[in-house]
């Protein structure tokens, strides 16, 4: 890692660690469960809403930022297919195990994990969502602000930030 960029990775962390001391303060809404009912699709995702529709807001939920943090818990190690940790990670992997240490569980996969979550449109995505990528929803990494997301991206890359400039096309955003 250079230089400037650990000074970045620094500077993220410390960021999403008050993120999360911050979100520990504020009443923020809960996290929404993973299944929902057929029923009215609750107001807990951070949004304001008239009646039956919600607006979604650029509001962390704690359970992202928390997985958020998680994540960056295992920067700097290798990327590996189908890999679930501890010493080498797939992007998917990466994202379910960190979710998991917030207590929200999720499936294996990328093309599963589009699915699961309250959608979030672009102009409310904030730190701790889950990002996918392509229409083939073929790679997933959470985002962590400032146009970064944090993510396994390939092989020969170390688990970390890249530029959400330099990645593929968003197909989803998901929020828990």
């Amino acid at each position: 890692m250079t230089g400037s960029t650990a000074t970045r990775a620094r500077f993220l962390r410390r960021s999403i660690v008050a993120a999360i001391l911050t979100a520990g303060v504020v009443a923020l809404p809960a996290a929404p469960a993973l299944a929902q009912s057929s029923g009215s699709a609750g107001s807990s995702t951070g949004s304001v809403g008239a009646g039956s529709s919600a607006i979604p807001l650029p509001i962390p939920s704690p359970a992202g930022l928390t997985a958020l943090a998680a994540a960056t818990t295992q920067t700097g190690k290798p990327y590996l297919w189908g890999g679930v940790g501890p010493h080498a990670w797939d992007c998917s992997g990466l994202v379910q195990w960190a979710f998991r240490q917030a207590g929200v569980q999720l499936p294996r996969v990328s093309q599963q994990q589009a699915w699961v979550g309250t959608p979030i449109p672009l102009a409310a995505m904030a730190p701790g969502d889950i990002i996918t990528f392509r229409a083939a929803n073929d790679h997933v990494g959470i985002y962590a602000g400032f146009g970064q997301v944090f993510n396994a991206y390939g092989a020969g890359v170390p688990i970390g930030l890249t530029p959400l400039s330099q990645l593929p096309p968003i197909n989803q955003i998901r929020r828990f």
